[in-house]
């Protein structure tokens, strides 16, 4: 075996239907009295209920978080935090308010609950994005690891199918860069390969069945597993390409990475055998790329970035920002593969073959 480093992330997790009801235990656990509740706009709903939850404990509600963190934003949250007297910050919803809160945290060191709604994964991780100018930095900082996580399936009902299928295969992808990170270890390639599977055999059931309570607590599941490997290595070109294509031109989260995926692991696969053969041996298939391509289009996601806003002026722009600053990848990074990449991308090519 090659020796390896772990480390272990700090964090309490309180996983299954109905765990929402703890909430108030667990904030008093945190040593915290009043807390500010964070959410999207199109999520205010849930954060009144999670305030009205909370009672006297919940110092305001901050529903204006967005996607990819805009520093404006995570600004104002920081001055409202400072306002209230919030000594924690609840985080109910997907990647964008867990983002927040982690904003928040960076700066005053607050401590952040999350109450996950996705299967972002971003709540298990002590990664932070913040989008300033049009390009999106990020980091790593302890202060920004949620100190605790509650994952309550039945949160996630109301989840709409398509954004299910997209957000469970965003989830993938942390697990996917994961087991051909330059910092892998066995542990988290265990972790890896049972969170794809987990998604996979969960992605199809919830399209068939969005009330189906077991489907959504094994995509919770396998989404919580793919976040901690997501925290605990580094990321690759797949990343690099979904932080480009959504800080500089603004793409939907969840559904770019669902489109880049396939491709990504398609330009690795001579270089990471190993990886691909878990990948396709977690999702039943016998390629990697054309494994999470097809989880995909069966399942009504989309698989063409043009289908999603991106124009095709721009890719080529797009393709140099992705080689700037790069990340470490298995297979060093040419232009002009990267650019075919998003060339196929951007028309919904399956790799390896024409889209079906």
């Amino acid at each position: 075996m090659r020796g390896f480093v772990y480390n272990g992330q700090p964090g309490r997790v309180v996983f299954g239907p109905g765990s929402i009801a703890q909430l108030g235990k667990e904030i008093e656990a945190l040593g915290a009295r009043r807390a500010l509740v964070l959410s999207t706009p199109e999520q205010r709903g849930s954060a009144e209920r999670i305030a009205q939850m909370l009672g006297d404990r919940a110092a305001g509600i901050f529903a204006r978080a967005v996607m990819h963190v805009p520093i404006e934003t995570a600004r104002q949250a920081r001055e409202v935090a400072r306002k209230l007297g919030a000594d924690c910050a609840v985080a109910v919803g997907g990647g964008s308010t867990t983002g927040l809160g982690k904003a928040i945290a960076l700066d005053s060191g607050l401590p952040i609950l999350a109450i996950p709604t996705t299967y972002a994964g971003s709540e298990m991780t002590p990664i932070y994005g913040i989008t300033e100018g049009g390009m999106k930095k990020t980091g790593r900082d302890a202060r920004v690891l949620p100190r605790t996580v509650i994952y309550d399936p039945e949160l996630t009902l109301s989840l709409p199918v398509g954004l299910s299928v997209t957000s469970g295969i965003n989830a993938i992808a942390h697990a996917a860069e994961g087991l051909y990170s330059v910092d892998a270890n066995p542990i988290m390639d265990l972790m890896a390969q049972e969170g794809i599977a987990a998604l996979g055999r969960a992605l199809p059931a919830i399209r068939a069945d969005a009330a189906d309570v077991g489907a959504r607590s094994e995509a919770l599941y396998g989404a919580w597993l793919c976040g901690v490997v997501l925290g605990n290595v580094g990321m690759a070109l797949h990343h690099k390409l979904c932080h480009t294509l959504g800080g500089s031109f603004n793409l939907p989260h969840a559904e770019t990475h669902t489109i880049v995926l396939p491709h990504a692991l398609a330009y690795n696969a001579s270089a990471a055998p190993q990886a691909m053969a878990r990948i396709a041996r977690a999702l039943a298939g016998g390629s990697a790329a054309q494994s999470v391509f097809d989880l995909a289009r069966n399942n009504g996601a989309p698989v063409a970035l043009r289908d999603i806003g991106m124009q095709a002026a721009d890719l080529d722009r797009a393709c140099d920002i992705a080689m700037q600053n790069q990340y470490p990848n298995p297979r060093p990074l040419e232009r002009a593969a990267i650019r075919q990449l998003l060339q196929d991308a951007y028309e919904g090519n399956r790799p390896g073959g024409l889209m079906l």
